[in-house]
């Protein structure tokens, strides 16, 4: 079976509203991105590359779906409501994964060659939900609406939060969320604080401070006197 038609599969499968494949196909804008994209694909791995590009932004005007032709997707996908995916250019995704509205599967800024993430086979990625950086996303996972993934999540997990943490896996809830993922503010307030401590040293900031304390508290000793 050909990769549109598991997509048209899928999509009758995860979508109660869908009446027919003929409506999902024609009227469906998750589904008609995730065609463009095929076809845009196929020129980008046969080296014509402009006009994969020039498919790739007529269907992001059209449908709010911005998909990059480099990304690789397996049959079987459903992007559910569709507006403001973005699919990023070293992404993988595998079989029977549905994505929900404002699903970013995007990279950091900071990497260099594979950046975004992999999403194995039976992921449910929900609405508003950001998966950031070069991760692998365990098959059969779920990931909560308007989560923020930084970090690989092993198979059958639900994770929700931002950062997302793990809060059921294998179908046994996890009580202990203090799971060592990172979180972005903190470490910029290490980074500042660290930064902060190397330059005060340099001027010596730190004992001006302490030899002023230690003023303060003579003179107060002294008036007590």
């Amino acid at each position: 079976m050909g990769k549109i038609a598991m997509d048209l599969d899928f999509a009758m499968k995860k979508d109660p509203a869908a009446r027919s494949k003929a409506e999902v196909f024609f009227t469906y804008g998750g589904f008609k991105a995730l065609f463009r994209y095929r076809i845009s694909h196929w020129f980008y791995t046969h080296n014509m590359k402009t006009i994969a590009t020039l498919i790739s932004a007529g269907s992001r005007r059209k449908y709010g779906v911005d998909i990059h032709p480099a990304a690789q997707i397996a049959g079987g996908v459903f992007i559910d409501h569709a507006v403001g995916v973005v699919i990023g250019e070293t992404t993988v995704i595998g079989t029977n994964v549905l994505l929900y509205q404002g699903v970013t599967l995007g990279g950091t800024g900071k990497e260099e060659g594979k950046r975004h993430p992999t999403i194995e086979d039976n992921v449910m990625i929900s609405a508003g939900a950001k998966v950031l950086g070069n991760i692998t996303i365990g098959h059969d996972t779920k990931i909560g609406a308007g989560s923020v993934v930084l970090k690989d999540i092993p198979p059958h997990c639900t994770v929700v939060g931002v950062p997302g943490k793990i809060v059921k896996m294998d179908s046994a809830r996890i009580e202990d969320v203090d799971q060592q993922l990172p979180d972005p503010v903190l470490e910029e307030f290490a980074r500042i604080n660290k930064r902060l401590d190397a330059i005060e040293k340099q001027l010596g900031i730190h004992a001006c401070k302490y030899s002023i304390v230690m003023d303060n508290e003579q003179a107060q000793e002294e008036d007590k006197k």
